[in-house]
């Protein structure tokens, strides 16, 4: 570098300072995507200039196949990229870290040798999403195995307590609680009746916390009846204290985080519920599924069996069953498999605007920088401004069959298809 000025000391201190400056500042505003939904588990990102036009051949950083099968989402912390897959006809559960930067693999590990059992057509054999903290990243088998993985790649524990069973299948990803790592298992029977825990409710619903550093259990929450579900279970922080919202087949509960004691209910008649739980302002936003389905606005608070008192209000039309909510304050926002978007004002339930969306979907949406991101089926990722009016920013295809969500992280946008993982960015 050649300096002009007749004190090019000077000239360089400030050079370095302002460098130094502006990586500090790109630093504090990039955030991590450490497991299913982001960091607050509602699908939102706090990151800025994130991208809003590509193509499968235009804006895409990189683009690295992903070998085997799985609808796990990505997650992102720091300069890696974490997804699990199955190979050898689902019995190999395996977890890919791959270099932010470059897409390059580091690393492809099997974790457990799995038994690919009985599963939906939907369904694969890697469907749930990691979750890391940035020293292990832990990872839920379709048999029910739950394991936590160093960053190199090495296996630290294994557990599995029972062998988990579902008509469906397994697609419910674990979340982490302070040192906790906390899953729900709620499966049906194995047995000659398929439909008990299915189509029948039963009592053997449970939440389970394992301490994250030794994979032993902490505490198991009991549900009562319920039937089968793929629910994310969130954190609500409310008065000072934390509690574990959880929900199944028939059911939205509360749960006491240091014992796992039950703390309330609400009856949310139905079964085969998939969609995540979203939380804000004191109310719960959850959906019931198959049978009599419905989206529920459920009041924070109370204790025992609150059906009668807490439910705020709930809607019996267009609910998702697969794609989970979004709430982004004063709106609720949803997407059907059938492709129906709509914001709703959650306080109130009542219906702002709808729109058809072309295509069908599985994916749940993403808000970022002002802006939600839909993702389909057939890889079209639409993008609309949030807010009381419809307003369409841009469609973006990669021509792929995408069912997982995607992740946002530094910049970028990480969508993965059937067969290819993608970074989305200049």
């Amino acid at each position: 570098m050649i300096m002009t000025s007749k004190y090019p000391c000077s000239n360089l201190f400030v050079y370095f300072c302002v460098t130094f400056g502006l990586v500090l500042c790109n630093r504090s505003s990039a955030e991590n995507w450490p497991g299913f939904r982001g960091p607050t588990r509602q699908g939102i990102s706090n990151e800025t200039n994130v991208p809003v036009r590509w193509s499968a051949s235009s804006n895409i950083a990189w683009k690295t196949q992903i070998p085997g099968q799985g609808w796990s989402s990505p997650i992102v912390f720091g300069d890696r990229v974490f997804v699990t897959t199955a190979t050898d006809d689902g019995g190999s559960f395996r977890l890919l870290c791959l270099d932010r930067l470059t897409g390059d693999i580091l690393w492809n590990k099997q974790v457990h040798r799995q038994k690919a059992g009985h599963k939906s057509r939907q369904n694969s054999y890697a469907s749930s999403t990691p979750v890391t903290d940035g020293e292990r990243i832990y990872v839920l088998a379709a048999d029910g195995t739950l394991a936590a993985v160093s960053m190199e790649g090495d296996v630290v524990w294994t557990h599995r307590e029972f062998e988990y069973y579902s008509e469906h299948g397994l697609a419910v990803s674990p979340i982490l609680y302070k040192d906790l790592l906390i899953v729900p298992f709620d499966g049906s029977s194995p047995g000659p009746n398929k439909k008990v825990g299915w189509q029948v409710p039963w009592d053997k619903g449970l939440v389970l916390a394992l301490d994250k550093n030794a994979g032993k259990v902490r505490w198991r929450g009991r549900r009562g009846s319920s039937r089968i579900a793929h629910v994310v279970p969130q954190i609500l922080s409310e008065n000072g204290r934390d509690q574990l919202i959880s929900s199944a087949g028939d059911v939205i509960q509360g749960f006491d985080l240091e014992t796992g004691q039950r703390i309330w209910t609400v009856s949310n008649p139905g079964e085969g519920v998939v969609p995540s739980l979203v939380v804000g302002d004191g109310l719960v936003f959850a959906t019931s599924g198959f049978g009599d389905s419905a989206v529920r606005a459920v009041r924070t608070g109370g204790k025992g069996d609150v059906t009668k008192t807490h439910i705020a209000w709930e809607l019996t039309k267009d609910v998702p069953k697969i794609p989970s909510m979004l709430y982004v304050k004063p709106y609720l926002y949803l997407v059907t498999e059938g492709g129906l978007a709509k914001c709703i004002e959650a306080t109130t339930g009542e219906i702002v605007w709808q729109e058809r969306l072309g295509g069908r979907y599985s994916a749940s949406p993403v808000w970022a920088d002002g802006k939600i991101y839909l993702l389909s089926e057939q890889g079209s990722t639409t993008v609309i401004e949030a807010g009381p009016a419809f307003k369409l920013t841009t469609e973006n295809e990669i021509g792929e069959k995408c069912c997982a969500s995607l992740a946002v992280s530094q910049g970028r946008i990480f969508i993965r298809s059937e067969d290819n993982l993608y970074c989305i960015g200049k």
